[in-house]
């Protein structure tokens, strides 16, 4: 029998072992519901019996490992582990059959080279054609071979269709040593476009959901994106590692509460995220705490206890000097106040018990409703916005005031229209009020484009845990957008975090990478050039008087082609573009900042706002000008758009290309790579 058939007849074990972990969990929902403590455990416990089957049941034909490592020497000497995507154990408690590759062991496959084998003698790798294994390759480290690997190239160059898969096979030593970051330490990675810092964030997450389940199942894990149809992108990754207990969502989504139905202008919606408007919204909320001017009189029956207004004013003024949470505040004034007639009623020979304490702080409420109010944030916002002079006299400039000022203010703020910068404001009134409920570790994609008031959104929810910060600040779109990973991770609330650069694109072809990197000089962003893993692809920049025309024939001969297909033009343009591909009996979907458009279509019209962190195999850009032109950012948007092509990039232009992507010996004319 040769090895290859060896290695198959060890897939179908493997695949057996599979079915007995499938029929385990399937029984043991059956017995977990019974031999439950409580209530709540059976509840969890059936939860997690029931995902965990459903993703056994959803996965028995994929393949059950990627690699086996043969060691040689060291604490493994001379044993053999298959390293995968979950652990699979032998039969009867057995040897397992397949290690996770969470494990410590499996480091190795990752960090394992010819100038430090870590006791590994052989390190395989293997190629699979859907659930069929077609081959592997060998390295033998003792001998120091260690080479470039067909399987390894091949599966990062594989088409992009679908949501983004993990990267469990061909994680570089680099990303590993920022996966396995242990939990209570924050990082950010500023990776260029194609590094894996998005796949990096996922598999840490998973990551130290193995290492610190126990810690991280009672607080959480979030994963927050830009957009929903980013959320829809990667959703599938964590699943396929095992993981479905992590919350993936947008900070939009996060925030919840008041519903976006009203837009600001541009100078409003600046103001609003600058971080001054944290004090200015400090101040509209304390500002409503008045002075006693009355002593508070508590009955029972015959007798009454009073707290004069010096003792009031007293207790007042330390509470707000504590600092607390504005609701906790108002609580511990009344807690002070009872503990006064508390003292008073002890003395006259009062029985003092719950019931009796509860009926007598009723009694104090509207003395706190008069003096320590306890509004909604809509409330407190809707009246700064109708007259902020007050509250932000001093903080912000005359014209910044007018700015946020509403031109025609609502009856009440139940009937308010908000702004999705308004809902960040609400979220920082809702977190002065009572501090809202902590993630053991928080996920952000896409930092760089967050205002200093999301940060702090997101700075709440992460107090008492860690944060990996991922993004690029050559893609930095947004108008308050960060220019220095410093400030930012400042107002993340975590400035002691370090910054990791990865530099080398796993996803970009060279060709295309080398196009993008000539934007970077006109970025003002401190960033280094990307290099590419990637020497396949192909690039071509064409001039073209009918631009819809040339995009239909872009589009026909990509379909020609495997993969997905993505194009890409200004917001203004998608429309005509969209009619100029239904005219020529093409179907293609439209993505929008909301949605990911039809997995089903291959082709995909994407306007350039929505088209950050996606990514398709042959991306068609029309008309670079128009993007350039269409923001003041707009360099950075067009950069986002060259660096979306997984395999092969078309640029159109009518119009002259914009100069940072003209060089000395280019004439924009057509050019292949």
């Amino acid at each position: 029998m040769s090895a290859l058939d060896q290695e198959r007849d060890y897939v179908e074990t493997c695949r057996a072992g599979l079915r007995r972990m499938l029929a385990g969990a399937r029984e043991n929902v059956i017995i977990g519901e019974s031999v439950a403590g409580d209530r709540y455990s059976a509840e969890r416990l059936g939860r997690y019996l029931k995902s965990l089957a459903k993703e056994l049941s959803e996965e028995p034909d994929g393949p059950p490992f990627f690699g086996r490592l043969a060691f040689g020497r060291g604490e493994h000497r001379d044993r053999s582990y298959y390293i995968g995507r979950r652990h699979i154990p032998g039969e009867h408690g057995g040897v397992p059959l397949v290690i996770d590759w969470r494990a410590p062991v499996s480091r190795a496959f990752y960090r394992a080279g010819a100038r430090d084998p870590q006791g590994v003698a052989t390190r395989r790798r293997y190629g699979w054609s859907g659930p069929r294994l077609t081959g592997f390759e060998d390295e033998d480290l003792e001998r120091g071979e260690q080479g470039g690997s067909a399987i390894l190239t091949a599966e990062i160059e594989r088409p992009r269709v679908g949501p983004m898969r993990d990267i469990v096979a061909t994680i570089q030593p680099e990303q590993d040593d920022l996966v396995r970051v242990e939990v209570g330490e924050s990082v950010c990675v500023q990776g260029a476009p194609g590094t894996g810092k998005t796949a990096v964030g996922l598999h840490r997450a998973a990551y130290l959901l193995y290492a610190h389940r126990a810690r991280l199942e009672r607080s959480g894990v979030l994963v927050l994106g830009p957009n929903r149809a980013f959320i829809g992108y990667i959703s599938a990754v964590l699943p396929a590692l095992g993981e479905v207990e992590v919350e993936q969502t947008t900070l939009e989504e996060l925030l919840g509460g008041a519903e976006v139905r009203a837009a600001d202008p541009a100078p409003a919606a600046a103001v609003k995220h600058d971080a001054r408007m944290a004090e200015v919204l400090r101040r509209a909320l304390y500002g409503r705490i008045a002075r006693p001017v009355e002593p508070v009189v508590v009955s029972d029956g015959a007798a009454r206890w009073r707290v004069y207004e010096d003792e009031l004013r007293r207790i007042v003024d330390d509470t707000r000097r504590e600092s607390l949470p504005y609701l906790t505040g108002r609580e511990r004034v009344r807690s002070r106040i009872l503990q006064r007639v508390i003292r008073q009623a002890e003395l006259r020979g009062h029985l003092i018990n719950t019931a009796w304490t509860k009926r007598m702080g009723r009694q104090v409420t509207p003395f706190l409703d008069a003096v320590w109010p306890a509004p909604k944030p809509e409330q407190v916002l809707a009246d700064l916005l109708t007259d902020p002079a007050r509250a932000a006299g001093g903080v912000l400039e005359e014209h910044e005031i007018e700015a946020i000022t509403w031109a025609r203010p609502p009856r009440s703020y139940k009937s308010a229209r908000w702004s999705a910068a308004d809902a960040v404001l609400l979220d920082e009134l809702a977190g002065l009020l009572e501090r809202p409920a902590g993630f053991g570790h928080v996920i952000v994609d896409e930092a760089q484009d967050l205002s200093p008031m999301q940060c702090r959104a997101i700075a709440r929810r992460s107090e008492h845990g860690s944060l990996t910060v991922l993004g690029d600040l050559a893609q930095a779109t947004t108008p308050w957008a960060a220019r220095a990973w410093a400030a930012q991770l400042a107002a993340l609330g975590k400035p002691d975090a370090r910054t990791v650069e990865l530099t080398t694109g796993f996803r970009v072809p060279a060709a295309v990478v080398e196009l993008a990197n000539r934007l970077l000089a006109a970025l003002e962003a401190d960033v280094p050039a990307t290099r590419s893993f990637r020497r396949d692809g192909a690039l071509s920049v064409r001039e073209a008087a009918d631009l819809p025309g040339a995009v239909v024939a872009a589009v026909r001969r990509a379909l020609e082609l495997e993969g997905s297909i993505g194009v890409i033009a200004a917001d203004p343009a998608v429309d005509g573009l969209r009619a100029a591909l239904w005219d020529a009996g093409l179907d293609a979907t439209l993505v929008e900042p909301g949605s990911g458009g039809d997995p089903a279509c291959r082709v995909s019209l994407v306007p350039a706002s929505a088209a950050k962190g996606l990514e398709y195999d042959h991306v068609i850009v029309a008309e670079p000008a128009e993007i350039a032109e269409a923001e003041a950012r707009g360099l950075n948007r067009l950069y986002v758009a060259l660096t979306r092509a997984v395999s092969r990039l078309d640029v159109l232009h009518a119009r002259p290309l914009p100069g940072p992507l003209i060089t000395a010996d280019s004439t924009g004319r057509a050019r292949s790579v």
